[in-house]
């Protein structure tokens, strides 16, 4: 084991610093650590709910020591970490994985349902950087679109265009279709995306038409979150050490698992 991770996979224990209701399903946790603070863009960690599970979480925000996480109640181990109250512990280790490049000057983001998570954090590091930003944020309904005003905020000099499936808020229908209607007017540098994996695959299909480079931020089962146990294994990689971020070259050498299929918590292959 390397010497960084050595380092950062030590378990430390913390308490709860502050909770923040983003929607009905949807929170942000706060808390203290100097680790996980140095975190880049991209970057994940695992943090542990005891007596329940350790689970991997985007980080959404690090400034001053304080790291967020925002978590959507999904199954057992988000519910039971959704329902803690502040000052209650619980336990981190990483940051681990990559981080998004922020070397293009051109740059579009793309993010689906809590998917914007590390977009967000993305955005902050990259919007004071003379960078031409355009934002595509999608959800099902207006409730579920997140950040909203902070976004706001962040992208006022620049291009915001939001998406519902129902209609509720902006433009009405899929996100991708919200993409593909920008790609006919401007040519940029770089996709960022993160978002459901259908979602992320038809991204990657449209970049791939219009030869634009990518980066997608992928999810998959992790136990370990260093790379030991197989478990987030996508074709030749594993997506906890050689990602969470991936390029399109990377995404190339996977296209026929990617949006396609994962593996289940005993190893089998099952669709997406």
């Amino acid at each position: 084991m390397s010497a960084y991770l050595r380092k950062y996979n030590i378990m430390r224990t913390i308490p709860i610093l502050n909770i923040k209701t983003e929607n009905q399903t949807t929170k942000t946790i706060t808390f203290n650590d100097k680790l996980c603070s140095r975190a880049k863009p991209g970057q994940f960690i695992m943090l542990w709910i005891p007596r329940v599970d350790e689970i991997p979480l985007s980080i959404m925000n690090s400034q001053k020591g304080e790291v967020s996480v925002t978590v959507k109640a999904v199954g057992s181990a988000t519910n039971s970490l959704n329902s803690m109250k502040k000052g209650q512990n619980i336990g981190v280790r990483g940051p681990f994985g990559n981080w998004f490049s922020t070397r293009s000057n051109k740059c579009l983001l793309i993010g689906g349902g809590v998917g914007i998570v590390p977009l967000y954090f993305l955005l902050k590091k990259i919007v004071g950087d003379d960078k031409q930003i355009t934002f595509i944020n999608g959800a099902k309904t207006e409730n579920e679109l997140l950040f909203m005003s902070s976004i706001k905020i962040l992208c006022k000099n620049q291009t915001i265009l939001s998406t519902t499936e129902d209609g509720s808020y902006g433009y009405k229908g899929i996100i991708t279709e919200s993409l593909t209607k920008i790609l006919r007017q401007e040519k940029f540098d770089i996709i960022y995306a993160c978002g459901p994996e259908s979602m992320m695959r038809n991204v990657f299909d449209i970049a791939e038409l219009y030869k634009i480079p990518l980066e997608a931020s992928l999810e998959r089962l992790m136990r370990c979150g260093i790379g030991l146990c197989g478990s987030c294994v996508i074709g030749q990689y594993r997506v906890c050490r050689d990602g969470p971020i991936f390029n399109s070259k990377q995404l190339r050498k996977i296209q026929d698992e990617f949006g396609f299929s994962r593996l289940d918590f005993n190893g089998k292959k099952i669709p997406i």
